[in-house]
Parts: C-alpha cells; structure tokens; sequence
C-alpha cells in the first residue's frame, strides 16, 4: 500500500509526466489532489500495472479526486524549450488548471523547476512511494496512449497504437523507410542514425 500523504497536514499535489522518452507526440502531465486519508490497494506506479489496471483506476481516480488536471505540451514546444523543461512545463499548466489549489506539490523525480508560493518535493520513485503521484502517473499515461492511439490511425506505419511513440524497432524502422511526421519530435532527429 502506498502513502496517502507526505504528512504536511497541507492540501497535497501529486504530479507526474508521461512520455519523456518517446520519439513522437507530447509529454503529458497530471495534478492529482486525493483526500487525505484516502485508500486504494490497486494504486500504483503506471508503469507496474497493465493497461486494464490504468484504465479501472483512470476511472476511480477521477471519481475520488478532490481535485485533477491534464495538461499536453507538444513536440513543437518539447523541441523549442527541451523534453526537461517541457516535463517541467506539463506540471506547471496542469497544477494552473486544478479546480483547487494545493499548498504543497509532491513531484516525480529530483529535479523541478519551482512554482510561484508553492512548496514541492521532489521524490525519486515517488510513483510507487505515494498515491497522489501514483494517481498523477496513471492519468499521465491513460491520457497520453489515448491520444497517440488516436494519432496512429493518421500515421499507422509508425505502430503508435502499441509503442505510444517510445523507440521500438518498429518505430525506429518506419522511421528509416518513411522519415518524420509533423509529431516527431525533431530535437531527436541527429540520434536517427542510432535508431536505425
């Protein structure tokens, strides 16, 4: 079972991004705020449950959230500003768009770039330590495979319905025989050779 809150006796945050690492397509953020005894044995990093795990808990998530938020930055914007920095930006806009704000932001990982008069923590693993970002992760990714599933019905060579844009040699392959798409993520293109 993971922790329902860092302890602050604060309203809480969980954050976290989806594909970071993916050749194509947005990274995507997510903003949870769970109530704060809340409890959900299933709840766990995205990456550690199937796709009919996520998508059962997408469902409780979004029915027990005090509040949430998603937020998209494309691969234009990822290639202007960097895939870090663009991680850092989904945050920032998803944490803008809840309905109620938070006074601590529990993030992903061991870098952030702060947010005006909030406090955060920056948790290594914090996807599989507590449930706020265990939430944020699963949204992140429901949201993200969504909409590259959606996206590969436009480029269906690429196999975005199954790799959701992350470097498989099917994508890497299609990538060779059919070059880039308009969702490609352009900053990456001098690793093509490494690709192929």
């Amino acid at each position: 079972m993971l922790q329902s809150s860092f302890g602050s006796g604060k309203p809480e945050a969980g954050c976290d991004e989806a594909g970071r690492g993916c050749l194509a397509g947005p990274v995507v953020a997510a903003a949870v705020i769970l109530p704060a005894d809340y409890s959900n044995p299933a709840l766990n990093d995205s990456k550690k449950l199937t796709e009919k795990q996520r998508d059962k808990l997408r469902i409780e998530i979004i029915r027990d959230a005090i509040a949430y938020s998603i937020a998209f930055v494309d691969n234009v914007e990822i290639d202007k500003i960097n895939i870090l920095n663009a991680s850092f930006k989904a945050m920032h806009l998803a944490v803008d768009k809840l309905e109620v704000r938070p006074q601590l932001l529990l993030i992903d990982g061991n870098r952030f770039h702060p947010y005006p008069e909030l406090q955060h923590h920056c948790i290594i693993k914090g996807d599989g330590i507590f449930m706020s970002i265990a939430a944020a992760s699963v949204l992140a990714k429901t949201e993200r495979d969504a909409y590259m599933k959606q996206l590969s019905t436009q480029f269906p060579v690429y196999g975005w319905e199954s790799n959701m844009g992350y470097p498989t040699v099917k994508h890497r392959r299609a990538i060779a025989e059919h070059g880039l798409t308009p969702y490609h993520r352009l900053s990456y293109s001098m690793q093509l050779s490494l690709w192929q």
